[in-house]
């Protein structure tokens, strides 16, 4: 049986924490989210590592990040650059930001051969997300698939955030995402705003997209095609992104994939403040005291 690689979305770890040196550990042996998650992903049964990055942060993401786990698994380095387009476009001398997830997976082409799964660095999806999605690629011939996470359990108590609410049909396959923005909790349940500042009520059970994905190496084709579209209409746009959700929106809708969604009731963690941080730490300590994780996580140095 093959086994899928997992694809790590980590070009803008340096600008989001102002340097590598500034990932906060969580574990408590210094462990940072990277750590369980790629601990997750062995356990489930992935058999290879590719990390996304920028090239200006290649060395110190190696010696940091990526060196702790190359006698664990295959690990290979793939480069997000605004200079990777099509020939015949051109970049906007305004533009400094990369060009989204969707332009992000599309340098995986280069690296990955067999079915794979796609996660942001610092996500903590939970060991449960992993399992499913890896029955999930060495089942025959799988279908693109996208793990949906309970609302209620992806929620920040210090602001608000965004997410990808998807709408399922009755045997659980996509029929679209919809990025809501402003979700926040408040005494008067969950809701969000919309973009004239309305509120609008939710239920906290509805199903979301945090950026974890399950493909076969198909998808690249689509996304080459989809990108050159995407700089056609909106590449002299300097702040424009190519997100994955809008290409899957775009198969779904044209009728030329199926996405399986994937349900879990695992708890999503992520720093989306600097305020997360204590909780998300405490979370981690309660997984390692009920035994989910060893203490320390790779064994004794």
């Amino acid at each position: 049986m093959t086994q899928p690689t997992l694809l790590v979305l980590a070009a803008g770890m340096g600008s989001r924490y102002g340097g590598l040196k500034q990932i906060d550990p969580v574990g408590p042996a210094g462990e940072t989210i990277i750590d369980y998650s790629i601990y997750d992903a062995i356990r489930a049964g992935f058999g290879s590592l590719v990390f996304v990055i920028r090239r200006d942060i290649e060395r110190a993401f190696r010696e940091t990040i990526g060196r702790r786990f190359e006698d664990k698994l295959s690990v290979d380095y793939v480069f997000q650059e605004l200079t990777k387009v099509p020939p015949g476009f051109s970049i906007p001398s305004a533009r400094s930001k990369p060009w989204g997830t969707g332009h992000a997976i599309l340098m995986g082409a280069e690296a990955v051969s067999t079915p794979f799964a796609v996660i942001n660095a610092d996500d903590y999806y939970g060991s449960a997300s992993y399992k499913v999605l890896a029955r999930h690629l060495t089942s025959p011939e799988p279908d693109p698939a996208m793990v949906g996470f309970v609302l209620e359990n992806t929620l920040s108590e210090f602001g608000s955030v965004s997410r990808g609410v998807c709408k399922t049909s009755v045997d659980s396959f996509l029929e679209g995402v919809v990025e809501l923005t402003r979700i926040e909790p408040s005494a008067h349940g969950i809701h969000y705003q919309d973009a004239a500042g309305q509120a609008h009520p939710l239920s906290g059970k509805e199903l979301v997209s945090l950026n974890m994905w399950g493909f076969t190496p198909s998808i690249f084709r689509s996304l080459h095609e989809q990108f050159a579209s995407f700089l056609a209409a909106h590449g002299q746009d300097p702040k424009a992104e190519f997100f994955i959700p809008s290409v899957i929106n775009d198969l779904v809708n044209r009728g030329e994939s199926k996405v399986k969604v994937l349900r879990t009731t695992a708890s999503w963690f992520g720093i989306t403040y600097k305020e997360d941080r204590p909780r998300v730490v405490e979370s981690i300590g309660n997984l390692v005291s009920q035994g989910e994780y060893p203490n320390p996580l790779w064994g004794n140095p």
